[in-house]
């Protein structure tokens, strides 16, 4: 309410109310304005009736909501359904124009504003989570996979020539399918196995960079989130052979925001080598739907340069989804998220062994794996060839997400190319496997529900072997009698 309602106002209810109502939206509206300013996160997170105030003011500054706005084109914000208008608080119009899809809409101040104001937060929250000298990004409405094709289609301009990119193997297949999408052939670099872990093989890196000539790769497409026991990819070495050869290195941070070692990694990578652009999904590190993601980078002119890529205006969605989450948490709240998932890491690595200890399996030797952790199921496989794919069954049908359970010798064919012992990313692991991730918003009671489950589950195979045991000597016994009676 500007001044001259609120003297209208004063003269319908009594000015000392008046002006009370009228400081107590002005706190509200000192937050909009430190936002506006500063452009980053608060300590403390708003109250919704803050956020959604916000939001409406944006909202009546887009042309489909102008009192008497007459719309004669065809994409004039028209919602036909109120309860579709209301989901997306009346911001219609997306973010971005034709050719840019961080330029401002001429006729959507409102989510253009909104567009800028969430790029800024994430921004600093990317610095926050340990990536200081991070100069640029912006959220992108697509997931981590259509984001890394978005990055090498605007390297392609660059480099021309290159056909080639070389990528440590990670047996995920969005990141896999991402370079084929692209028009690129992966060189897959096996991984190799040190102790439990499977690291980055440097010296092969190098080799295959010489055999096939620097100007002919596009680029490095590198690792940090991974499923154990995979570990995050050697980015500092990686780095630095990219700026010898002067090669572009793309780094997928799938879900590694929420990691400080993951981001330490990336700092690093990029203070002593070459780290162009690095990805992350939204839904993974902010607990927002899935459908968005963040490349960011530490040259400011090269991510303008792949927003300038993406054709045509984009759904607003993500950057509402997270800018809402944000304001809510306030950066505090956001530590307090990450501070929390560590301590739970910690707590289903000590659980998760003991149940291992308990089952005569152990918990995987993978210290540079920050987020995910693997129990090996040696006996389970060595006693029935089926029971690892049915321990993963098992624990579904007992509504436990997220667990993979990972057996020897798989083989399976993706775009073509042929993967021995996929989803373990190497040809031939020592041993299967079950994979559980202590990820941002995970609670006690998750690791505590999961660890009762799994523990159950391991109880029915080992009742099972010992009846099928028993059944084996019992026949044993009566083909023994029969002999001596003949």
């Amino acid at each position: 309410m500007n001044a001259e309602n609120q003297g209208c106002s004063e003269r319908l209810v009594t000015a000392a109310y008046v002006r009370q109502g009228a400081q107590g939206r002005r706190a509200h509206e000192l937050r909009l304005r430190a936002l506006l300013e500063q452009g980053k996160c608060p300590e403390d997170g708003w109250d919704e009736s803050t956020i959604e105030l916000f939001l409406h003011e944006l909202a009546i500054m887009d042309s489909n909501n102008f009192l008497g706005n007459c719309g004669v084109g065809e994409r004039e914000g028209r919602v036909v359904s109120g309860l579709v208008a209301r989901r997306h608080y009346r911001l219609i119009h997306g973010i971005g124009r034709s050719g840019d899809i961080s330029a401002v809409q001429p006729k959507a101040a409102g989510s253009s504003l909104l567009n800028k104001l969430t790029n800024s937060v994430v921004l600093d929250v990317i610095k926050l989570a340990g990536v200081r000298t991070v100069t640029g990004c912006f959220v992108v409405p697509m997931a981590t996979g259509m984001s890394l094709t978005l990055c090498f289609l605007t390297l392609r301009h660059k480099r021309p020539k290159a056909k080639y990119i070389i990528w440590p193997r990670i047996d995920q297949k969005s990141c896999f399918k991402s370079m084929i999408t692209a028009g690129f052939e992966p060189v897959v670099i096996e991984n190799v196995l040190e102790g439990d872990e499977l690291r980055t093989d440097l010296e092969a890196v190098e080799t295959k960079i010489k055999a096939l000539g620097a100007e002919n790769i596009l680029c490095v497409h590198s690792t940090t989130s991974c499923f154990a026991p995979r570990v995050p990819d050697r980015l500092e070495e990686l780095a630095v052979i990219c700026a010898n050869y002067d090669i572009p290195h793309i780094v997928n941070n799938a879900y590694g925001l929420q990691s400080s070692k993951c981001m330490h990694l990336i700092q690093q990578g990029a203070r002593v080598g070459r780290i162009d652009a690095f990805v992350q999904s939204l839904d993974k590190n902010f607990m927002v739907p899935v459908g968005g993601a963040i490349i960011a980078g530490f040259s400011e002119s090269f991510i303008q340069e792949i927003s300038k890529m993406y054709p045509g205006r984009a759904s607003a969605s993500p950057s509402l989804d997270v800018l809402i989450t944000l304001l809510s948490l306030g950066t505090s709240g956001y530590k307090k998220l990450l501070k929390e998932r560590k301590e739970m890491f910690l707590y289903l690595s000590c659980e998760l062994k003991k149940l291992a200890d308990n089952h005569n399996e152990r918990l995987l030797e993978t210290p540079h794996n920050p987020i995910s952790l693997a129990m090996s199921l040696k006996n389970l496989d060595e006693t029935n060839d089926a029971a690892v794919t049915q321990l993963g069954s098992m624990l579904f049908t007992r509504q436990v997400s997220g667990a993979r359970v990972v057996p020897c010798g798989s083989v399976q064919t993706v775009n073509n190319y042929t993967f021995k012992g996929f989803m373990s990313h190497a040809n031939d692991y020592p041993c299967a496997y079950l994979n559980a991730a202590s990820a941002i918003g995970i609670k006690k009671q998750d690791v505590d529900v999961f660890l009762k489950r799994l523990d159950k589950c391991l109880k029915t195979f080992r009742k099972e072997g010992k009846q099928e045991k028993c059944m084996n000597e019992i026949s044993d016994s009566n083909a023994a009698t029969e002999q001596l009676e003949d």
